[in-house]
């Protein structure tokens, strides 16, 4: 069980046993880990808003208001990712702290099953600029990314694309995609090309068809490292 699905179970355990109390060693048998683990745990949650409350002595523990709490959500990694992204592209203001916060609540809600691949494809995201399907003179379209895209980013796989240049002549690529990226108002799919054996830039609204091929794609380079590739400023994460 990975972090993302210890906190998950930790919020429902503490809502199923409320009113009454369970203690840090309690809790730490329950999910083999460490007290100290459980505690950095709990902190987390607290500070994502999830109200644990804590009773110090020796009957004392952790309990959770069942009333004050979110049930699991059935949102798809896609549509918790499409929330973020809404979030960064708006100008919230004095409420931007509290759209991330919004964000962590949402996730710590999440189905496991769900929250950790959110997770995954959330830090495959590269927030350069304000998205927008449309250039500068251009009114904006909807760009959709396809799910075959998506499902080959998250679970790293390599993908034959049919692209169309500026003139509008179709290739054919079989890239390995590494991140989405919105950099100078558009959306695009950055990806190792196995043709040109070095990353390339495809724009969203220009690929015409993709086909999964079930090959893995090989960790050639961090996702992380793409900005400083292209000479542009970091990012900040998506979702903290």
């Amino acid at each position: 069980m990975n972090r993302t699905e210890r906190l998950y179970a930790l919020v429902e355990e503490l809502r199923a046993s409320a009113p009454r109390r369970r203690s840090a060693r309690e809790l730490a048998a329950h999910y083999e880990v460490s007290v100290r683990t459980i505690e950095r745990d709990i902190s987390a949650l607290q500070q994502a808003g999830v109200p644990v409350f804590a009773d110090v002595g020796r009957l004392g523990g952790y309990t959770i208001d069942p009333a004050m709490t979110l049930p699991p959500l059935n949102l798809t990694p896609s549509e918790a990712v499409a929330i973020a992204v809404a979030l960064r592209q708006a100008d919230l203001g004095p409420f931007g702290r509290a759209g991330q916060e919004a964000i962590r609540k949402i996730l710590a809600v999440m189905a496991p099953g769900d929250a950790a691949p959110t997770q995954q494809l959330a830090a495959r995201v590269r927030f350069l600029g304000a998205a927008s399907a449309g250039g500068p003179d251009q009114p904006p379209t909807a760009t959709a990314i396809p799910g075959v895209i998506e499902r080959a980013l998250r679970g790293r796989q390599v993908l034959e694309l049919s692209y169309l240049d500026k003139s509008g002549e179709a290739t054919t690529r079989e890239v390995e995609p590494v991140t989405f990226t919105v950099l100078e108002q558009r959306w695009y799919l950055v990806a190792w090309c196995r043709l040109r054996a070095d990353l390339r830039v495809f724009r969203l609204d220009r690929i015409a068809g993709a086909r999964e091929t079930g090959l893995p794609a090989p960790e050639r380079i961090p996702a992380d490292e793409v900005a400083r590739r292209y000479g542009i400023p970091q990012s900040t994460p998506l979702m903290a």
